[in-house]
């Protein structure tokens, strides 16, 4: 970022996120995100751990689990930020996709503004644009003059790239999964100045040619990305400015006792792949905190071990 257009505060944002937690110094980051109780219901979210409807609890967890940063909404953080703001650092998600409209909609409308982020002693906002996704273009848009707000105000940005459209799963693949259009939304991301990118860790390739859509290339297919997991994410990797934006994969849902096994292979992946860490939520929050902080651990003990390098 030094040599990039990005304001002095916004470095320095940076660099306090990048000088917090276990990973201090590393280059990586290891992020608590908090915006379940909106996108999938506080009851789906915080049920199995009922402690964790408590802000505090969760902005605890952070500090305990040696994340560098908190990523939440405007209320929960807003809640705190007195008590917290100076001890963890904070990333507002400034839209949501609420689920209690019905029929539900799919679409990332604005919570927060940029302004009220700033207020609260935010370092960083965060946004979700649903690619490809009728209401695409809107969220884009929205996204790109809050980001352009808030590296005025010294605070830099996350974009969760997310993709959303039924027709991407065909012949039971679901390409929002798939390298290709990923990368993609990646590149979009990029384009639009996030200056860390959030994507789902790819698990196919292909799906340009099976929904038969929009222009590739075949090297996409065959010698910039095989199958290999670790190429599908160097994909991502690749269309983030060849890493010049950072990528962090999210480390999905709590599936139960294979969790952990879960996210440090995501982590392994991620890191391998040039990636810059990853992003665990419900795996965490959704246990006790004892085992939640051993999870955050065992994620962050990847990118502290010298053997595990870039492939």
């Amino acid at each position: 970022m030094a040599g990039t257009d990005r304001p002095p505060g916004v470095l320095r944002n940076l660099q306090h996120v990048f000088d917090t937690g276990r990973l201090a110094g590393t280059g990586y980051l290891s992020i608590l995100p908090v915006d379940q109780g909106v996108e999938h219901s506080a009851a789906a979210s915080f049920a199995p751990n009922p402690a964790y409807l408590d802000p505090a609890a969760l902005c605890e967890l952070a500090m305990a689990g040696g994340c560098n940063a908190i990523a939440s909404t405007l209320g929960v953080l807003g809640s705190v930020s007195r008590r917290y703001a100076h001890r963890i650092p904070f990333i507002v998600k400034l839209n949501h996709n609420e689920l209690l409209t019905y029929p539900n909609r799919y679409d990332q409308i604005m919570f927060a503004s940029v302004r009220q982020a700033f207020d609260l002693g935010a370092v960083a906002v965060g946004a979700t644009v649903y690619f490809g996704a009728q209401e695409s273009m809107r969220q884009l848009q929205e996204v790109r003059g809050a980001f352009q707000q808030a590296h005025e105000l010294g605070l830099f940005t996350v974009l969760w790239a997310y993709l959303r459209n039924e027709a991407f799963v065909k012949d039971g693949v679901d390409h929002q999964l798939s390298a290709d259009l990923t990368g993609q939304a990646n590149h979009l991301a990029a384009t639009v100045e996030a200056d860390i990118v959030k994507q789902k860790q790819p698990e196919s390739n292909g799906g340009f040619r099976a929904l038969r859509f929009g222009k590739t290339h075949d090297r996409v297919y065959s010698t910039l990305a095989t199958e290999h997991p670790i190429e599908l994410t160097r994909w991502q990797v690749a269309n983030c400015y060849m890493g010049r934006v950072g990528l962090i994969n999210s480390g999905g849902a709590s599936a139960g006792q294979g969790d952990l096994a879960q996210a440090v292979r995501t982590a392994v992946i991620n890191k391998r792949a040039g990636g810059m860490g990853l992003i665990v939520g419900r795996k965490s929050f959704q246990r006790p905190m004892a085992d939640g902080v051993a999870l955050l651990h065992a994620v962050q003990d990847v990118y502290l071990d010298p053997d595990v390098t870039v492939a």
